[in-house]
């Protein structure tokens, strides 16, 4: 396994500040193996997996198996008992604060009932996502675009890469999101995934996708809700301003890892994917989420723009009073096109990136430059 230095060091300088902190991400991200190196670390420490029949026995008198704890206690896949965040609220305001919580978590707490009303002002929350360029390295950027950041996706060849992500999807849609207490058929949810993964890029079209699937908007909504909080699909909301024009309303969605994004659209390799008609729309949310994770952006500081008139900026974020604006090409000739010239007039923009598929990064116009996802992590500063 790859080390994830700068999350372990994130999550660590939580835990010193706040008594109780949630790991979240995707199934097989790696919280497990990051919170055992952290309670590795700590003078006590107690792990409990709420999938190991032995782990859920001892809780099942919650109050008697965690009130004697001292130091670090942890609970993985904690969104399989959310009656367990009432007592945790209990226990995180006693005096002297004996334990520390870390909860691991698959699931948005606006997935999980309670976790947001039970433990508000009392948790923080640090995102784990796959992994990066700044964690693998540039040279391995079309590895990691085709596999994605599921470690053990990215690690293996890609023969066997496609096969796990194909046994992911599998058990992602038959065991996890039951798990949530969700009644939902597989076969009706991984339909929809796909036609996510058709539409990945696109628009936001409810009413589109709820004809094809034969169902009401208000159910392939409440589809688009569970999949985007159980972190396998992005909603990427647009950013409005005051700029006199009619502007898109509706967000644009993404498969959340390259990889499972190539799996539902069955592409196995490198080959295939540059010649899919998707590859396009596939770099731009591979793109994206590097981008998002070289700033480390909250979710609600990174938007798109758009209007009807056919100006569209795929990624804007704002933090404070700045504003950087990134238009995405699969190319290694990128220019300065109407839509960025449009955008910066419109949005105030700092600087607007091209982020593009070739090795260089230089200026292409006054406060517009060429940057190459393949030194993103030199060229590309946080902020």
């Amino acid at each position: 396994m790859l080390p994830r230095v700068a999350h372990r060091l994130a999550v660590e300088r939580l835990l010193a500040v706040s008594p109780v902190v949630a790991l979240l991400g995707l199934r097989q991200v790696g919280k497990t193996t990051l919170a055992r190196e952290i309670a590795a670390s700590a003078k006590e420490s107690t792990f409990f997996d709420l999938e190991d029949p032995e782990d859920a026995a001892r809780l099942a008198v919650p109050k008697l198996a965690l009130a004697p704890l001292r130091g670090l206690v942890v609970i993985d896949e904690v969104q399989r008992r959310p009656d367990l965040f009432e007592l945790l609220r209990v226990l995180a305001d006693r005096p002297g604060e004996p334990a520390r919580f870390l909860l691991l978590g698959s699931a948005a707490p606006e997935v999980v009932r309670g976790v947001s009303e039970s433990l508000a002002g009392r948790v923080a929350y640090h995102d784990l996502g796959g992994l990066d360029l700044g964690e693998v390295g540039a040279a391995a950027l079309d590895d990691l675009w085709l596999r994605g950041g599921l470690p053990r996706s990215f690690l293996a060849d890609d023969a066997e890469s496609y096969r796990w992500r194909g046994d992911f999807v599998r058990a992602f849609l038959e065991r996890d999101v039951p798990a949530l207490g969700v009644r939902l058929a597989a076969d009706a949810i991984r339909r929809f995934w796909t036609m996510i993964a058709h539409y990945h890029g696109q628009t936001w079209n409810g009413a589109e996708l709820a004809r094809a699937l034969a169902v009401s908007e208000g159910t392939v909504r409440h589809y688009l809700d569970l999949l985007v909080g159980t972190f396998v699909v992005r909603r990427l909301e647009p950013w409005h301003a005051n700029v006199g024009k009619r502007m898109v309303k509706s967000p644009k969605v993404y498969v959340t890892d390259s990889g499972l994004l190539h799996r539902l659209l069955q592409i196995p390799a490198r080959s295939e994917l540059v010649a899919h008609p998707k590859v396009g729309a596939s770099f731009e949310g591979f793109a994206i989420d590097q981008v998002l994770r070289r700033l480390a952006v909250r979710r609600d500081e990174a938007w798109f723009w758009g209007v009807h008139t056919g100006g569209e900026l795929d990624l804007v974020v704002v933090r404070g009073g700045r504003r950087l604006g990134f238009e995405i090409k699969f190319t290694d000739a990128p220019r300065v096109t109407p839509s960025v010239r449009s955008a910066l007039a419109a949005l105030d923009l700092e600087r607007v990136d091209v982020v593009h598929a070739g090795s260089a990064t230089f200026p292409l116009d006054d406060r517009v430059r060429a940057l190459s996802l393949r030194r993103i992590q030199v060229d590309l500063e946080p902020l």
